[in-house]
């Protein structure tokens, strides 16, 4: 008898620079891959028509992640942005995007993948995380690596 596992999981690293680009904070986080980010996948593979991934949000909503969440707790108006890349190699895919000067502005508590804008698009995957606090002037690039396993 064959048994096959196929497991999805997720690190997502913040990186938070000042407006020079000094290193003021760096963090590696746990992320959940949520069942409408399972359900994108599948209808993927079928060769269906969802979108692909195109944009990461953040927020402040510090409620812990479910398989059940569909958008972001507390979505940071102009706290979204299109990803500046999105890689795979072997049976990792890498999702990164910059939130510069201006936007993404506050006390920063989740992010999450979209493939389309936060609350319009499907979710892929959410985490929260203790606060980064962004000022006006500051940028955050995040760094979302998926791995299937």
């Amino acid at each position: 008898m064959i048994t096959e596992s196929i497991a999805l999981k997720g690190k997502v690293k913040i990186v938070h620079l000042d407006q020079f680009g000094n290193k003021k904070d760096e963090r590696l986080i746990d992320n959940l891959i949520v069942t409408a980010g399972k359900t994108v996948i599948a209808s993927r593979m079928a060769g269906n028509t969802s979108a692909l991934m195109s944009r990461m949000g953040v927020g402040t909503s510090n409620t812990a992640a479910t398989i059940s969440d569909t958008t972001l707790g507390t979505p940071v108006a102009a706290g979204n942005v299109a990803l500046d890349s999105t890689t795979a190699s072997t049976n990792t895919i890498t999702y990164v995007a910059t939130f510069p000067a201006g936007t993404g502005t506050g006390s920063l508590t989740e992010a999450g993948i979209f493939n389309g804008f936060p609350g319009v698009g499907s979710m892929l995957c959410r985490t929260v995380f203790s606060t980064v606090t962004k000022g006006v002037s500051d940028v955050i690039v995040i760094t979302w690596t998926v791995s299937i396993s």
